[in-house]
């Protein structure tokens, strides 16, 4: 094993031991649920979006290392940037676990998910939290949900 796998091992694994933005975002304009049938990972993201921006972002669900790490790696990335900025990220980010060529420089952690590319089987493992952004900044503000009152969330 190189030595720059072993590193984006131990970034990975950092993400998934101590994920960032884990947790419930009160005041959520957007709330995504998608899960993974084939291995069974889940992810509910939470987001305000502001004026054309993710203003925070918060996530909670299970699954593999790939799967959690790859989401507290998104939600880094996308607070702050625009909507654009945030797809054009995501674009970026699909096609460089597909093993297409990317421009890496400014993916900082999320570099670490490039070898994923190396395992089909975990290619939705690693893009799950990033197609649950995307479906969220595309929907919008979700409305309050007839089924559960209390909550702001859409069930996809």
């Amino acid at each position: 094993m190189s030595s720059l796998d072993d590193l984006y091992r131990r970034v990975i694994m950092d993400h998934y031991q101590k994920p960032r933005n884990q947790g419930e975002l009160v005041g959520a304009d957007a709330t995504i649920q998608l899960k993974n049938p084939t291995c069974g990972d889940q992810i509910q993201l939470q987001m305000k979006i502001e004026n054309g921006k993710i203003k925070d972002a918060k996530f909670l669900g299970e699954g593999c290392s790939i799967s959690m790490s790859s989401a507290s790696m998104m939600t880094e990335a996308v607070i702050g940037k625009s909507v654009d900025e945030a797809l054009n990220l995501a674009e970026r980010f699909s096609k460089m676990v597909l093993g297409e060529e990317v421009d890496t420089d400014d993916l900082d952690d999320i570099e670490a998910l490039q070898g994923v590319c190396k395992f089909p089987a975990r290619i939705k493992c690693a893009t799950l939290a990033w197609k649950a952004m995307e479906k969220g900044v595309k929907q919008g503000p979700t409305t309050k949900c007839e089924v559960c009152p209390e909550k702001n969330h859409s069930h996809l």
